[in-house]
């Protein structure tokens, strides 16, 4: 049952979600598929139900920046780029309906590291079980979809840098290769098959214990003692209600915003909350650190006249490198920290200018891209409040490549002169005129790190800001069963759970995290309708 207008006031859910994105999507569905659980979606933006802007997924980029997008802005970055704008959507079905659905399976290593970061029960071993249960269609790109110069490139980093061509990168474990991406769409239609389409679309007119509440926007949880018991919010007409929940309050609002609902709730470190005249309901310092995402530059190609038109989402091939340990080599190197691929490029089937034209570099009227991308960055952030006013956007600093040994700058560099080799290679050299940017004169690593940096760009993957780790981490917010430490009847399911950054896009991992913290909630639930009827 979808619902716009607001509940009746002092109506009370079993659960109530906040955010009907990624993983909201996932636990709102497992949830009801209880008859007698009742559960509330807090939903800020409107549904994707018959909107092709949303659904088509090669439409994805004209979403960025537009009316299904909060928009956020980075801080100052002296090393990096001060310019980069997260996108976070406002939308039923959140990032996964506004994002290219690159489907990786986290790795093994990336769950192990979680373990060994103090998420216990979060290694590779038992979260396999929860890739088997998505509803997702997660396929290989299409046939029709593979674009000609895409393969080219697929065949020519193969010969260049004699890494395997995957066909299927979720088949088994890998540390290089290269092929066309898995994705979670419907070929046949270039449909998505987000966590809202995949979850939430077959259900949501079926289940009279599923309400959605549409352009509604929390603003504060209501904690009472040390339990969270509902969630304060807003209706797009200005109408203001408390959603009360009987059990548990899941906040999956994401990266951002979970952090962001717990600050101006008054949760989070005591100190930064006093100075902006929030009162302090619960002092718990790491919330908001931890802040990770995926840099990436950019090198582009003009080639030398148009290239064929089709393609699942313009950005449909990639690559994985393992550089030698010398490679990685810094002054504090430790050669098994990073058991996994150490580079990543996305090649884009257009030539991706945006932060380059602001050195003075023109855009080609044809051309490619290919994006070295950090997987394992070592640098870390910050988001925090400016205001106490809960309108106003948070401050996001991701202190991008100020890690003590400039791995991620490094890495960078490398990435580009990987590139390069590969353009250099048949058959993907025969469609290239010229290297636009940063341009064949520049070669030296010192002027290709500042190029990298400073037109480096995010594939939106914030992550962090909400750990999970034991109760030795003084940093980590939530434990391994998502429960905000110190707090009762609320937890935590998204992207900012993350410990650390897994070396692959991150949706997949999202969707698991759904999957596992509906199988914990389940669980417990089970558990306390078992000692009721005792």
């Amino acid at each position: 049952m979808t619902q716009h207008a607001m509940p009746e006031p002092g109506t009370t859910y079993d659960y109530v979600v906040v955010g009907g994105g990624t993983a909201g999507s996932v636990i709102a569905s497992r949830l009801t598929e209880t008859p007698d659980v009742t559960v509330a979606v807090i939903e800020g933006g409107p549904s994707d139900v018959g909107r092709d802007d949303v659904l088509t997924l090669r439409r994805w980029m004209g979403l960025l920046g537009g009316e299904l997008d909060y928009d956020y802005p980075t801080t100052e970055q002296p090393r990096g780029n001060s310019h980069i704008r997260h996108s976070r959507a406002r939308v039923l079905g959140g990032c996964s309906s506004h994002n290219t659905l690159i489907a990786f399976k986290p790795l093994p290593s990336d769950w192990d590291e979680w373990e060994a970061a103090g998420a216990a029960g979060w290694g590779a071993v038992p979260m396999e079980a929860y890739y088997a249960r998505l509803l997702n269609n997660i396929v290989p790109v299409g046939e029709k979809d593979r674009n000609a110069i895409a393969r080219d490139f697929v065949d020519a980093a193969q010969s260049a840098l004699g890494v395997p061509r995957i066909e299927g990168f979720n088949e088994k474990p890998f540390t290089e290769g290269v092929g066309f991406f898995d994705l979670a769409y419907h070929p046949e239609d270039n449909k998505r098959s987000s966590a809202s389409v995949a979850y939430l679309h077959p259900v949501m007119d079926e289940r009279p214990n599923l309400t959605i509440l549409l352009e509604t926007w929390a603003y504060r949880l209501e904690i009472e003692g040390d339990r969270a018991v509902g969630v304060r919010v807003r209706g797009k007409d200005g109408t203001e209600t408390l959603v009360r929940a009987r059990n548990e309050v899941l906040l999956c609002a994401g990266a951002v915003d979970s952090p962001r609902l717990l600050l101006h709730s008054g949760i989070g470190p005591a100190g930064d909350l006093e100075r902006l005249g929030i009162p302090v309901v619960h002092d718990l310092p790491g919330v908001g650190e931890n802040l990770l995402d995926h840099p990436e530059s950019v090198i582009v190609w003009e080639t030398h006249g148009p290239i064929p038109d089709n393609s699942a989402m313009d950005s449909d091939a990639g690559l994985f490198v393992r550089r030698g340990a010398d490679d990685r080599d810094g002054p504090n190197h430790d050669r098994d920290r990073d058991p996994g691929p150490d580079l990543m490029f996305h090649f884009y089937q257009i030539p991706f200018t945006d932060n380059p034209e602001r050195l003075g570099y023109e855009r080609p009227a044809h051309g490619v891209s290919m994006t070295p991308n950090v997987p394992k960055p070592r640098s870390r952030g910050r988001l925090y409040l400016t205001s106490a006013d809960p309108a106003e956007k948070p401050a996001l600093d991701f202190r991008y490549f100020t890690d003590e040994d400039d791995y991620d700058g490094r890495t960078l560099v490398d990435g580009i002169k990987i590139a390069r080799e590969v353009a250099k290679a048949e058959p993907l050299a025969g469609w290239l005129k010229r290297e636009v940017c940063p341009g064949p004169g520049i070669t030296d690593d010192e002027e290709l790190s500042a190029y990298a940096r400073h037109v480096a760009h995010t594939v939106y993957h914030p992550a962090g800001t909400c750990r999970m780790g034991d109760g030795d981490d003084r940093l980590a917010v939530v434990d391994p069963e998502l429960r905000v430490r110190g707090l009762q009847g609320i937890r935590i399911a998204d992207a900012s759970v993350f410990p650390t950054m897994p070396a692959v896009n991150p949706m997949i991992g999202v969707l698991m995290v759904g999957e596992k913290c509906a199988d914990l909630v389940g669980q417990e639930h089970a558990e306390l309708v078992g000692s009721d009827a005792r």
